[in-house]
């Protein structure tokens, strides 16, 4: 509901300040120095130039859609989440209902495949039944609503999260979804790419029908039509560039209104069947979306209806299913549109299962076996120095009135910065979990977490609350909040393991890829739109609006010049959030790292200088190299831009890289001082 900005940039990057704090000891052969390809010149592409031998040396493995930096951390967590379920699953005396019990026993379960296998879709036997035996549009309210609690979110996306004009409360919100592609772009484009995956995903549906016990002909129809029901529904969908400004998405009205412009939809059930007392008003996302499900409701016939929702139900849980459903799942969600060859070995995917339902629970773990002491401290402490030298910048704008950079300044003081881990765990108690049934225990996980979003509403907010898990690498800037989270597995760093990382990647990594991309998020083209209270509210001058939205105006062009792969470009209306942040959280890093000794010493580590190794240490938090098809369903469905224009863009834009690495106009980062952006 609220949409929290999220960067992969923090799936390697936060792990260099564990290295902080005494003087850095010199390697024979310097790790990052050992990635660094010669062959290509740093101005031409410096991506490659400082990643390219890694990327050589270490092809993406077939379980994979990509390998990197970040994917060395996540096999490092994995193999320790690995231990932590693998020695809960053995426990003889976990007490029942605690922490251990729990996870044991859903790991058990998830390793138990031959009781996968010989119980085939027999777990899901109660909700297709239900599907089955529809026979009103009230009875397809009911069993959406049942899916929406257990696995899936077929119709429309709805759940409780902070009201985003009154961010001390909590609000229903209910927005556009229900598509089983990852965005509706891929219903409509007709490059070759695109047009592929729609006759592949209609095969695919045919083939899940007959797993469901549809005989040829009818999956085969069933398919055709469920295509048509989808690609009507993403007809009505607005593009996800035009999702991203929060004042145009929020429309709150009444429960009557919302019952009385959708009269085909019994919201009054909905709301009851999960859970939901009484509602008196919900915000909603894309009105014209509402009245085109209302309508399509009564165009397309019941059977597609409940096709569609077996299909939703049956896709949203196959990865706790036989074999033959998760490989049917796998080969075109991982294969067709990732591009990756093979399944990950059963073991690292229950563990990844595991860890993604009981996250919470084995944080708890994971904190005392395996997060360094001292973490939260060193967080706060590289996270302060940045927020410093934005303020800093804040004050120095030439485009910025006074009454605004002091609104500005007010809101950067009042951002909260929550490192490591929470100081409250949530009750989980009431969580079911046994030894009987993978899928169910996954659908009793799905029922505890819809059941405490839903009872957030008509409450107070808790602005204590995390969103993410310690062990989870990523971060988020939370608008309502005006808050960053960085948990705190974002600590390791491969190839530093035994040695301290010095300042130019401390600050590079940490200080701009996290802290301060961020921190941009809290003044980027959306975030910007916030006050100090996270509340939706204009805390800007007409003229000082202009001034910015004309430099935002830069980013977007410059990002649409960039061709991802094959002849798609990156859409810079979509990912501009993501550009400026990291933007201006490189520029952040760079000031905060000009501060330190070793940039005033220009020392010199690796035979490159102080300058240097900073950018050098800035392309190592996006060491990602993708596979074309993944790269390609990022292009399509996501708001950051791919790895290797994360890097070349911002660099583009800072004189200071093209001083370090002496970029001339010639060179293909080379850009005119009249289009770099420079926002903060």
């Amino acid at each position: 509901m609220k949409k929290i900005l999220l960067t992969i940039a923090l799936l390697c990057t936060a792990a260099a300040l564990s290295f902080a704090g005494s003087k850095p000891q010199r390697h024979a052969a310097d790790p990052l120095m050992s990635h660094i390809d010669a062959s290509v010149k740093p101005g031409d592409d410096f991506f490659l130039y400082a990643n390219g031998t890694w990327f050589k040396e270490h092809p993406i493995p077939a379980s994979e859609q990509s390998n990197g930096l970040w994917q060395l951390i996540q096999d490092t967590i994995n193999a320790q989440v690995r231990t932590i379920c693998e020695t809960s699953a053995r426990s003889s005396d976990a007490l029942a209902g605690g922490t251990k019990q729990k996870i044991g026993d859903f790991y058990f379960t998830g390793m138990d495949s031959v009781a996968l296998n010989a119980k085939g879709l027999a777990d899901l036997r109660d909700e297709i039944t239900l599907i089955d035996t529809i026979t009103c549009t009230q009875g397809l309210v009911s069993a959406a609503a049942r899916i929406h609690v257990v696995a899936g979110a077929p119709m429309f996306g709805f759940g409780v999260g902070q009201d985003d004009k009154i961010s001390s409360k909590n609000a229903i919100f209910i927005h556009q979804g229900g598509l089983s592609l990852p965005d509706r772009n891929y219903y409509f484009d007709t490059d070759a790419r695109a047009v592929t995956i729609r006759e592949k995903f209609v095969a695919h549906l045919r083939a899940m029908f007959v797993i469901m016990g549809y005989d040829g002909p009818h999956a085969a129809q069933a398919a055709v039509n469920v295509m048509k029901l989808e690609t009507a529904l993403a007809q009505a969908s607005r593009k996800r560039e035009d999702t991203r400004d929060p004042l145009k998405n929020y429309n709150k009205i009444s429960f009557a209104q919302l019952a009385g412009s959708t009269p085909s939809i019994d919201w009054a059930l909905f709301t009851r069947s999960v859970g939901l007392g009484p509602v008196d008003t919900v915000v909603v996302g894309q009105p014209e979306f509402l009245s085109a499900v209302n309508g399509l409701l009564s165009s397309f016939p019941l059977e597609d209806w409940k096709n569609y929702l077996k299909n939703n139900l049956v896709r949203s849980l196959a990865r706790a299913l036989d074999d033959k459903t998760y490989r049917e799942s796998f080969d075109f969600y991982s294969g067709v549109l990732r591009g990756v060859k093979e399944p990950k070995p059963r073991w690292k995917r229950v563990v990844e299962q595991t860890d993604g339902q009981l996250g919470e629970l084995i944080g708890q773990v994971y904190v005392d076996e395996y997060l360094p002491k001292g973490t939260k401290g060193k967080l706060l402490e590289i996270g302060t120095a940045i927020k410093r030298v934005y303020a800093d910048r804040i004050k120095a704008l030439d485009w910025m009135s006074p009454s605004t950079k002091e609104k500005a300044i007010t809101k950067l003081e009042s951002m909260i910065m929550k490192v490591g881990y929470p100081d409250t765990w949530k009750d989980m108690r009431a969580m079911q979990i046994g030894r009987s049934s993978y899928v169910r225990n996954i659908m009793n996980a799905n029922t505890w977490a819809f059941g405490y979003m839903i009872a957030k509403y008509g409450k107070p907010v808790d602005r204590k609350e995390w969103d993410m898990e310690p062990q989870t690498y990523n971060a988020y800037y939370n608008p309502s909040n005006n808050e960053i989270v960085v948990p705190g597995c974002n600590i390791i760093v491969p190839g530093y393991e035994r040695t301290l990382a010095d300042d130019a990647l401390l600050y590079s990594i940490i200080g701009g890829s996290t802290f301060g991309h961020e921190m941009t998020h809290g003044f980027d083209d959306q975030g910007c739109k916030y006050d100090n209270n996270g509340n939706l509210n204009n805390w800007w001058t007409a003229d000082d609006s202009v001034k910015f939205f004309s430099k935002t105006a830069l980013i977007v062009r410059q990002f649409n010049e960039y061709v991802a792969v094959d002849s798609l470009h990156v859409n810079g209306e979509l990912t501009q959030g993501e550009n400026i942040a990291d933007v201006g959280g490189i520029m952040m890093g760079y000031e905060a790292f000009r501060k330190t000794r070793q940039f005033s010493a220009n020392e010199r580590i690796g035979g490159v200088s102080a300058a240097q190794r900073f950018f050098l240490g800035y392309a190592l938090a996006w060491m990602i190299n993708e596979r074309p098809e993944a790269i390609a369903n990022q292009v399509r469905s996501n708001e950051h831009s791919p790895a290797k224009q994360r890097v070349i863009g911002p660099l583009s834009d800072m004189p200071e890289f093209y001083a370090a690495f002496n970029v001339k106009k010639g060179d293909a980062m080379w850009r005119a001082d009249s289009v770099r952006v420079k926002i903060w």
